[in-house]
This record gives structure tokens, C-alpha cells and sequence, in this order.
């Protein structure tokens, strides 16, 4: 029995071995770019999405989960966490009454940044077929 454990572990280190010597093509600058653009998302937001998501499309099951995390990993492909961020920010203040809400809904860049919130959020959606 243990000549036969030695040639297991002999070929286990053996595969470990030849899997970790492959090498790996350098990826293109302008994939390193996209890679940091989507990963610059804080897990916490990432999670807090995903679970507002889940619970909008009807609790917690596998394919709202999956679904929901394939959205916001959809929409960090499109916008980066501060544009994202500052889309969210004024999504949520635009309804504010007043010139108060003024703030949040008039300037160039709210438009522009909750427009292209809301047309990542739509590819999002077609990309991962939340219902």
C-alpha cells in the first residue's frame, strides 16, 4: 500500500508540477486597462449591489444570484467606480425638492453620468438576462 501511495503522490506532484511551469501570453495593454477598470469596484459595493438586485427581482435563488452578479459585473465594464458612484449619488438625490435638489439634477454631468448609468444598467440587463 505504500508503493502505491509514493507513485500517487509521485504523479500528483508530477501534474502540479508541469500545470504550474505553462506559461501564460502577456495580455495586450489595452486589456490591462479594461482588467483594472473593471476590477476597481470595492467588493463591499459589489456585494451591496448584487443583494439590492436579489432582492428587487424576487429573493434570493440561484439565478437571481448569478444574474445579479453577472449585472454589476457588466456595468463595471462600462463605467469605472467613480463614474458609477457619482451616477448612483445622483440618481439618488435628483428627486430632492427645491433648488436643493437643484444640485443633484441640473449640471451637465449629472445628466450625462445617470444617462450613461442607466444605459450600462440596460446592457447589463440583456448581457445576463435579469428578469
Amino acid at each position: 500500500m505504500k508503493t502505491h501511495n509514493k507513485s500517487l503522490m509521485f504523479s500528483l506532484v508530477t501534474v502540479f508540477t508541469l500545470i504550474g511551469c505553462t506559461t501564460i501570453p502577456e495580455k495586450a495593454p489595452e486589456q490591462v486597462q479594461a482588467a483594472v477598470k473593471t476590477n476597481d469596484y470595492p467588493t463591499r459595493d459589489r456585494v451591496e449591489y448584487v443583494l439590492n438586485c436579489v432582492a428587487q427581482h424576487g429573493g434570493l435563488t440561484f439565478i437571481t444570484q448569478y444574474a445579479c452578479g453577472c449585472k454589476i459585473d457588466n456595468i463595471a465594464g462600462k463605467l469605472s467606480f467613480a463614474d458609477y458612484e457619482a451616477a448612483r449619488t445622483f440618481s439618488m438625490l435628483k428627486s430632492t425638492p427645491g433648488e436643493a435638489g437643484g444640485v443633484f439634477r441640473d449640471p451637465q454631468q449629472s445628466k450625462d453620468l445617470r444617462k450613461q448609468l442607466k444605459e450600462a444598467e440596460a446592457y447589463a440587463e440583456k448581457q445576463c438576462f435579469v428578469k
